[in-house]
């Protein structure tokens, strides 16, 4: 098979990325070596910021988005003693859309035969070769026979753990990664939500988040040692632990019900550089990793996405490498400012093992600043909705 993209993994930053070359008049084809069941059923990001709705507007998939999804003006901080509103509308006009990943990649998934986007699924052992040409290509393995896709560019939005970073020579890459001490152990249930927006707390016996992906189905997390197990939180436990972190008011309105998925995630911030080796881009979870906090993850690849569909249909419609040669340093700057704000969200948000009396001073004073400073909740607000690409 001969195309001028292959990209590697049908999650959403895949088919979202095929999808805009598509449009463009661009061939491509989508390379998955899980089965189109497997992928709807992973349990991922919700929040989705203004470059991930716009996408989706672009390439006129937001029907249902906009039917299902929740627009959400605002989101909340915790301490215990507080609910500190950041108002995103107000401060800097834009929302955010809670739109389950599930959901966002259905509707890509659906859309792909009409729109002549060819996704092969159950094609195992992708193996990137000849990177450092204008000849690439990728083999794989289907129904026990080998194949062969000949392309321009081979685009890697395969996760954390997919060939495609893991085809650049180590003396070519770097990475940048900071591993933190717990996970994060996630419930999600068909109950109303306890608030109609997003909570993150900070209380004295650790983390809780309360999220939802629609008015009916509930996400909730708490932090927990990397040691524990799912097995050791019952769903009565986990509930009673919500309701004490969350608070008094935030209790008072949770809704109990039994978990349809449970699942410790462990956390990690991590950055490859660079995003491109030859013909081969990064986009995505297999060149970033952020913790949940903030809901960068998703947004990223999307971000990434729209760098990498732009170059790449420039180069195919134009002539020009102008946009390839300048897509990671691109990409790159986005990233790291995301990274920044997960991570500064992240240490204000959790009691760290090795944290002290001082530590925690300086969290404190941070929450009563940014609940006094209008120039500290827009500082947030700008951040959590998307900033520019």
């Amino acid at each position: 098979m001969k195309t001028q993209v292959c990209i590697i993994g049908a999650g959403p930053a895949g088919l979202l990325l095929g999808h805009l070359l598509r449009a463009e008049g661009v061939d491509c084809v989508v390379l998955e070596r899980q089965t189109p069941d497997y992928v709807l059923g992973r349990i991922r990001a919700g929040v989705l910021e203004t470059i991930t709705v716009d996408l989706m507007e672009r390439l006129g998939l937001d029907t249902r988005m906009k039917a299902e999804g929740l627009w959400h003006d605002g989101v909340n901080l915790a301490d215990g003693e507080r609910l500190i509103h950041i108002d995103m509308a107000e401060l800097v006009g834009k929302r955010v859309m809670v739109y389950g990943q599930t959901e966002l990649t259905r509707d890509l998934m659906d859309a792909a035969p009409e729109r002549g986007l060819e996704v092969i699924y159950e094609a195992s052992d992708a193996a990137l070769h000849e990177l450092e040409g204008d000849a690439p290509y990728v083999t794989y393995t289907k129904d026990g026979a080998e194949h062969r896709v000949d392309a321009r560019f081979i685009v890697g939005c395969d996760g954390f753990h997919g060939p495609s970073r893991q085809a650049i020579p180590a003396s070519v890459g770097k990475e940048f990664e900071r591993v933190y001490p717990f996970g994060w152990l996630g419930i999600l249930a068909d109950v109303p939500p306890c608030n109609h927006e997003l909570i993150y707390a900070n209380h004295e016996r650790g983390f809780a988040l309360a999220s939802m992906r629609s008015n009916t189905r509930s996400r909730y997390y708490v932090d927990v040692p990397l040691t524990d197990k799912v097995e050791e939180w019952s769903d009565d436990r986990l509930w009673d632990e919500l309701a004490i972190r969350l608070g008094p008011d935030a209790a008072a309105h949770i809704t109990r019900g039994p978990a349809l998925e449970k699942s410790i995630a462990p956390l990690r911030s991590y950055v490859f550089a660079p995003m491109r080796h030859g013909s081969l881009l990064l986009c995505g979870d297999s060149a970033h990793i952020v913790p949940p906090t903030g809901a960068k993850g998703l947004n990223l690849a999307a971000s990434d996405v729209h760098y990498a569909a732009a170059a790449l249909s420039t180069f195919f419609t134009k002539s020009s490498n102008e946009g390839i040669v300048a897509y990671s340093d691109t990409a790159l700057a986005r990233v790291w400012k995301s990274e920044r704000f997960s991570w500064t969200l992240t240490k204000l948000m959790h009691r760290f093992p090795e944290d002290g009396p001082f530590e925690r001073a300086m969290q404190v004073a941070e929450l009563d600043y940014i609940a006094s400073s209008r120039a500290a909740q827009t500082s947030i607000a700008e951040n959590y909705v998307g900033l520019p690409v």
